[in-house]
């Protein structure tokens, strides 16, 4: 009998890449409606939650803890493991790098304090979790993250949008990696702690960086624009969004990466996407760049 997993946030970019990986490894998957079904009952027989939901920033404050408390109710009901992804909301403009489990959470800002209050529910919750912390996502599609919302909008135009230093180190996940890696993590997790915070390396680049590898890979000139912070503190007093961009705005501008120790112990083995393939796949969406398998093969040994 193939083990079950509820996808809740089935629509969002973490969960779409981890319904993709588990059906791959011979998983079934339920998409959970949050709409139409209690999720105790929707959890019935299921091994593993997978919580990719993820509100806009400005319903935070009203629906996640709210929803954490939900999801660990319905774990403690079937038995299931929930595994999610984390980000680097918790640290603070302070954060101190490599980032890893025993990293301290200084965050003092209404997201960071939301997800440190997330965090802390689940640990101590007694429900087997496993949170996989990651830098920001690439995708193979435009999915709404920063990368192809904001950096990549100009880069047909030989322009990639920076919000930050470009010179400082910044950390980054190929979503289908961490996915990858999730499944893989939920495929030993009778060896694993009740609770793990496991911080997924990825890659680490500055700007600069970028630039230059969407320069190798493009085989066009990509120059570095940064981007327009004045508009989005002009926008505040009309747009509820701009207050929580702005709160965030530090991680672009504090050199961070992630710890690899405790992902290497438990998964020795993994072999990540090159950086360029990634690049490759992450940027395939745009009309220019829309590379058929062969080609994009190409564009990586010319990268290489």
């Amino acid at each position: 009998m193939k083990p079950v997993a509820l996808i809740l946030g089935a629509s969002g970019r973490f969960s779409k890449n981890m319904i993709a990986r588990l059906d791959a490894s011979g998983w079934e998957t339920r998409s959970y409606d949050r709409s139409m079904q209690n999720m105790k009952k929707a959890a019935e027989g299921v091994a593993v939650i997978v919580n990719g939901a993820n509100p806009p920033y400005t319903h935070w404050k009203r629906d996640v803890l709210a929803f954490t408390k939900k999801v660990i109710e319905a774990a403690k009901h079937s038995g299931a493991t929930v595994v999610m992804p984390g980000n680097n909301y918790c640290y603070g403009p302070q954060m101190q790098s490599p980032i890893g489990p025993d990293t301290p959470q200084k965050a003092t800002n209404e997201l960071g304090l939301i997800r440190i209050e997330m965090e802390r529910l689940y640990k101590t919750s007694g429900v087997q979790t496993i949170l996989l912390r990651a830098g920001d996502f690439l995708d193979t599609s435009a999915s709404g993250n920063w990368f192809d919302l904001i950096m990549a909008t100009k880069l047909e135009k030989g322009k990639l949008v920076y919000p930050g230093k470009p010179t400082i180190p910044h950390a980054w996940a190929y979503l289908p990696d961490m996915a990858w890696a999730a499944v893989q993590l939920l495929e030993r997790r009778e060896q694993l702690n009740t609770y793990e915070d496991i911080s997924f390396p990825g890659y680490t680049m500055t700007g600069l960086e970028l630039s230059n590898e969407l320069t190798a890979i493009t085989n066009q000139k990509s120059s570095i624009k940064p981007f327009d912070w004045w508009a989005i503190k002009l926008s505040k007093p009309f747009w509820s969004m701009a207050k929580h961009l702005l709160e965030m705005r530090y991680l672009w501008d504090t050199p961070h990466w992630m710890e690899a120790t405790r992902f290497n112990e438990l998964l020795p083995d993994f072999q990540p996407t090159p950086q360029r393939e990634a690049l490759c796949r992450a940027i395939s969406y745009l009309p220019k760049f829309k590379f058929q398998p062969a080609e994009l093969l190409n564009l990586h040994k010319r990268a290489a």
